[in-house]
């Protein structure tokens, strides 16, 4: 394994990540837009197609119904949360790290760094689960044609409204099941991809921005790979009306098992894949990048 860059300073990762997660959001929003259509458009009545026949129906029907605007529908919510949960869920990966080292020269296992990246999914989920909720309601609504929220304040406002601060998280329990694992995976994929990437006698922290990239695009898929069946549960739980799913995701997967079969549980996948590769890279990238600048501006911090 080579040898990772030390100290680790959670702070720096706080710093870097956020620059990283608006990196992702510029790159990815127009397929995660096409994905969330995809995951909740309504099962079609018999004879009938369905909305969308799959990803590039729902691209194209969205760029000609909306124009280039209506793929970034809903961005506002993900750029305003963006930053600090990026920054939240890096800060969560180097704190893990840095709690599982007894020696700050200490080198992580891959079960170690497993676990780091979990910590990092249980810290974003307080910025993740609200952010996701009204991201998802704005992305449908253009689809269903009606205008229930004037942006992702009004939509907050009447979320809290209509049912409190419940109301706002609703999906939560959805969320930790979604970003936990595959937040484990996520950084562990980068780290081993890093140090398999690292040429003999060099250091991690000198890579070749293609084989950042390349790293933080595969990492970004092996997430995904893990987090699809439940991002489908919570895009249907959180964008369902009120008391719909009494008992919670047991409720959405027992209806979608029994309507939609096993299959539905992987509903924008293609959208996924295709979005998770250019976006990972470029978040992963914006953090090495930033964090190259704070080493260099701040190096005590």
């Amino acid at each position: 394994m080579a040898k990772q860059p030390q100290p680790i300073s959670p702070l720096k990762n706080f710093f870097a990540g956020g620059f990283g997660g608006v990196c992702l959001v510029f790159v990815g929003h127009p397929l995660d837009t096409i994905k969330v259509r995809l995951q909740t458009q309504p099962k079609p009545q018999p004879g009938q197609p369905p909305l969308y026949s799959g990803t590039f129906d729902c691209f194209k029907k969205t760029l000609v119904g909306e124009g280039v605007r209506g793929l970034y529908r809903g961005m506002a919510a993900p750029i305003i949360g963006v930053t600090p949960m990026f920054a939240v869920c890096f800060f969560g990966f180097g704190l893990g790290k840095r709690l599982q080292q007894r020696k700050p020269d200490d080198i992580l296992t891959y079960p170690q760094l497993f676990a780091a990246g979990m910590l990092s999914g249980v810290f974003t989920t307080v910025i993740m689960a609200p952010g996701e909720r009204i991201k998802c309601l704005l992305q449908i609504q253009a689809a269903t044609g009606e205008t229930k929220y004037n942006g992702s304040l009004d939509c907050a406002k009447q979320l809290y409204r209509e049912a409190g601060i419940r109301g706002v998280y609703k999906g939560t329990v959805l969320t930790l099941m979604r970003d936990v694992p595959a937040s484990g995976m996520y950084f562990m994929t980068y780290e081993w991809l890093k140090n398999i990437l690292t040429p003999e006698g060099k250091s991690v922290s000198d890579l070749s921005v293609p084989r950042i990239l390349f790293a933080g695009g595969l990492a970004g898929i092996f997430n995904w790979a893990v987090a699809i069946p439940p991002d489908v549960l919570k895009s249907r739980f959180q964008t369902a009306p009120a008391g719909k799913y009494r008992n919670g995701f047991r409720d959405v997967l027992r209806e979608l098992i029994r309507e939609e079969g096993v299959a539905s549980l992987y509903k924008g996948f293609t959208a996924v894949m295709i979005r998770a590769f250019p976006a990972n890279a470029a978040c992963f990238l914006g953090f090495e990048v930033a964090m190259k600048f704070l080493n260099w501006v701040a190096p005590g911090l």
